[in-house]
């Protein structure tokens, strides 16, 4: 009697054919709600500050409470949108984005603007979750990197213009109007989102929500040393540009006596340097690879930290003291973000959200850390800027030049 033969496993559905130019607008747009959330509001924070008669601790609240919100809300949207797909997670998110934002700009008080900060976060964390995540539904990991590289440069675009356009509307129209503006570009990127960006997601995975197979999911990425690799990295030059973040508004304007317009022209000078640092970077993964363009990025972090605490600890108070340094560490900033990004979903085909999830989970709680830090430690000089950047500058070179550069003989293959 005849053996009927195995039955052959279900085809993988299609990679979605999404064009190269509208994925990586959708990538700027969608990672951009970040500094848009931050560095439009930076340069109201000190207005916002003696209108509600908050303190410097609250005042740091209002940016910890929504980096802390984002980074614990990744891991509820990163297996959602492994379960359900990425577009309804993503307008549900942007609705909840924009809604908080307009209930921010007319808090009354600094406790209820913490309260709207904090659902702003909760709802950013669903752009950025599926937005590393479209990267790995459509690219493989090199390729990945080089177009996330390219929507980084998008993203460069809008943080050049978010603090111009921060201190612009809060000259105008006071801290409301900076905050204002913020729900205009949630409103505009969920406007785009329903109309241009299909389903990325070739595969759901009906398991991705339910506890035991996520717990395990969890487990298996934590430990994952490509996973553990990137994502350190992520965290660690983010938080050297999270302490740049909260701190420069009061040590621009309340130390170093620049106006809200002209500390938007300081941070757009930082922004454009790291702009220009993802077009290199574009140019450097085609070339060299991500783990050499990590390598030399690291140089540019290591120089920006040093300089930044010399310069502090000789006593120099000056705005180009400052601004130089902060150049320096976000040009190694671009070169690191778009490899890690990339870096760390490239493991995770089926489970690319709940790896975003956990990378982005590590990245807040470094700066929720950061922040309630400054809270305590801004003495009004430019040291607790500058050492706080020199330390995360030597964090991002250990693991650069050490956990990246053993990945090629790690196996990069997905976790099952």
């Amino acid at each position: 009697m005849p053996v009927a033969p195995p039955a052959a496993p279900p085809a993988a559905s299609p990679r979605p054919l999404v064009a190269h130019g509208l994925a990586a607008l959708a990538l700027s747009l969608l990672l951009g709600l970040q500094p848009v959330a931050t560095d439009v509001y930076l340069p109201a924070l000190p207005m916002l500050t003696a209108a509600l008669g908050a303190g410097m601790g609250a005042a740091q609240l209002t940016m910890s409470a929504l980096i802390l919100a984002f980074g614990v809300a990744q891991l509820a949207w990163g297996p959602v949108a492994d379960r359900y797909g990425r577009r309804p997670v993503l307008l549900w998110g942007l609705a909840l984005f924009t809604a908080a934002s307009v209930g921010a700009t007319l808090a009354g008080s600094v406790a209820t603007l913490i309260v709207w900060r904090a659902l702003q976060g909760a709802a950013m964390a669903a752009a950025v979750v599926c937005a590393r995540a479209i990267v790995r539904d459509l690219y493989e990991p090199q390729e990945g990197a080089q177009v996330m590289a390219l929507a980084l440069t998008g993203l460069g675009v809008i943080a050049l213009l978010g603090p111009l356009s921060g201190g612009a509307a809060a000259a105008l129209w006071g801290w409301r109007g900076a905050l204002a503006l913020v729900a205009l570009v949630g409103a505009l990127t969920l406007a785009f989102v329903a109309l241009r960006l299909p389903e990325t997601a070739a595969q759901l995975n009906p398991q991705a929500t339910s506890p035991g197979p996520l717990l395990r999911s969890w487990r298996q990425i934590a430990v994952h040393p490509v996973f553990l690799a990137w994502a350190l990295l992520v965290a660690c030059t983010y938080g050297g540009l999270f302490t740049v973040l909260a701190a420069s508004s009061f040590i621009y304007i309340d130390v170093l006596g620049l106006s809200p317009a002209a500390y938007g022209l300081a941070m757009a000078a930082g922004s454009f340097t790291y702009l220009c640092s993802t077009v290199v970077c574009r140019r450097w993964i085609g070339r060299l690879g991500m783990a050499a363009t990590v390598w030399r990025g690291a140089f540019f972090s290591l120089a920006g930290g040093a300089l930044a605490a010399a310069l502090a600890a000789g006593g120099v108070q000056a705005v180009w003291a400052v601004l130089l340094p902060q150049c320096l560490f976000l040009f190694g900033h671009g070169l690191h973000q778009p490899c890690g990004q990339a870096g760390v979903v490239a493991p995770f085909p089926r489970a690319a959200g709940t790896a975003s999830a956990l990378a982005g989970f590590i990245l807040a709680l470094v700066a929720f850390g950061v922040g309630r830090w400054l809270g305590v430690a801004l003495d009004g000089s430019t040291r607790p800027l500058a050492y706080g950047l020199a330390f995360w500058a030597l964090a991002t070179c250990s693991v650069a030049w050490t956990l990246v550069q053993r990945l090629p003989r790690l196996t990069h293959g997905p976790a099952r």
